[in-house]
């Protein structure tokens, strides 16, 4: 009895004592990280002043020029795609979300520290000059673009319409390095378009639909809600969704795309942030969807971000095919935060998972059937479906371009004429088997 009395005095002694001791350790912690921050700040201050008391051009220290510059710095080291926005840009980025803009109408990111085109967005300037999803953006006006922010890359190939730009492009899968002359318009974006890039939708070959989506912007869904009642009232039987090129755009245009095709309460996209366990699930409503005709989605390298959500969300869900080859592997979700000085912070405050829980960032989506398709011929489709695509082409490349057959197209009417032949609930179940895609190779090789 007196030792189980003197090993519970013991035990509440070392228990008061490990009480005590973390709590004098996490206040030295916060103490010590309390000094650290006084400490940097003071760093800071010291830097700031020197600069202005000592730099040779006194109007390039401005105490907003210098604050400015130290935002963009700090933004800068996180990741390619945080930064900081000042006014012009803020207002640049919101007018592009709108659907129109100045520019030559491609969009790019940084991959491995390299200015890379997405995907140039069609029937732009960029477009009909040919340049294509990966190309790297080596030089912009004679300025190397090697140590530019991606905020001043864009800057510089924006401009007044009707002028010039040149750009030096290092094409990855030919090695030629060469230049392009690109004359800056008025960019109005519609983003849904039918196979001749108009919006008429006409069905194709045995009452299947086309959509092409090229980006995200505010008016996607609606505009994809049009098209989709037009082909439904004129008998469509299946539905081609082409996401390839579409760099993405806005996250609530995605969920709104994707959950056309699902039933109420399905997984869309999971985002997970700095808190583990302070996660977002996006869901589908119940509005507006679709009957369950068979979907194929076609991606490529160009498909990113937003593009990837819709194709990873139908993918895991059984709700479409996807052909063509590995997605770009865009996965963070930027927030916008805006500023009291009407500057705004674009940063990177989670990433998106698919609903069965893959990652897309760096990794991408891939098809269920790949098919590839070689610089050239994705070069002379660019141009054959572009407004206006042929008109600056040479007489033997405007030839070239006219024969130029979609092979991941053929390859989806394929597909869906496969899926055509099974009932909606015995095709989600075979495409969420796991030897979906040996089945789905086998069938085309005897079709």
């Amino acid at each position: 009895m007196k030792k189980r009395i003197l090993y519970t005095c013991l035990i509440s002694v070392l228990s008061l004592n490990l009480f005590l001791g973390a709590r004098l350790y996490l206040k030295s912690e916060e103490a010590a990280q309390r000094d650290e921050v006084y400490e940097s700040m003071e760093t800071f201050s010291r830097v700031l002043e020197t600069v202005r008391d000592k730099y040779v051009d006194p109007e390039k220290v401005t105490y907003k020029q210098l604050i400015d510059g130290a935002m963009k710095g700090m933004l800068g080291t996180l990741d390619p795609h945080s930064e900081y926005m000042d006014l012009a840009k803020f207002r640049a980025m919101q007018e592009d979300s709108s659907g129109q803009f100045g520019g030559v109408g491609i969009q790019v990111s940084q991959r491995n520290g390299v200015l890379t085109v997405i995907a140039p967005m069609d029937g732009t300037p960029g477009a009909k000059a040919g340049l294509l999803a990966q190309d790297q953006i080596v030089r912009i006006s004679g300025k190397s673009t090697e140590k530019m922010s991606l905020n001043d890359a864009v800057k510089l190939m924006r401009g007044r319409p009707d002028t010039s730009v040149k750009v030096t492009i290092r094409r990855p899968s030919t090695g030629k390095v060469f230049d392009l002359n690109i004359k800056r318009a008025i960019i109005r974006v519609t983003t849904a378009r039918d196979y001749d890039g108009k919006s008429k939708f006409p069905l194709m070959a045995g009452k299947t639909g086309y959509v092409r989506l090229s980006s995200f912007g505010d008016k996607t869904s609606g505009e994809l809600e049009a098209a989709l009642k037009k082909m439904e009232v004129a008998g469509m039987k299946s539905l081609i969704l082409d996401l390839r090129d579409n760099p993405g755009g806005l996250l609530d245009q995605a969920v709104l795309v994707s959950e056309k095709f699902l039933a109420k309460g399905r997984l869309v996209v999971t985002t997970r942030g700095r808190d583990k366990r302070a996660l977002e699930q996006r869901t589908a409503s119940g509005r507006n969807r679709h009957p369950d005709y068979p979907v194929v989605i076609l991606v490529n390298a160009g498909s990113a971000s937003a593009s990837e959500i819709v194709a990873g969300c139908l993918k895991d869900h059984g709700r479409a095919v996807l052909v063509g080859v590995k997605t770009f592997g865009k996965g963070t979700v930027q927030s916008i935060l805006p500023l009291r000085n009407g500057a705004a912070l674009r940063l990177t405050t989670a990433k998106y998972y698919t609903p069965s829980e893959k990652v897309i960032n760096e990794v991408g989506i891939l098809p269920d059937l790949k098919v590839d398709m070689t610089p050239q011929q994705i070069r002379d489709l660019f141009h054959k479906r572009s407004p206006g695509g042929l008109e600056n082409l040479s007489q033997e490349e405007r030839e070239r371009a006219k024969k130029a057959s979609d092979l991941q197209l053929d390859d989806a009417l394929r597909v869906v004429r496969w899926l055509e032949t099974m009932k909606p609930d015995a095709r989600t179940k075979a495409l969420k088997a796991k030897d979906f895609q040996k089945k789905l190779k086998e069938a085309l090789k005897d079709a």
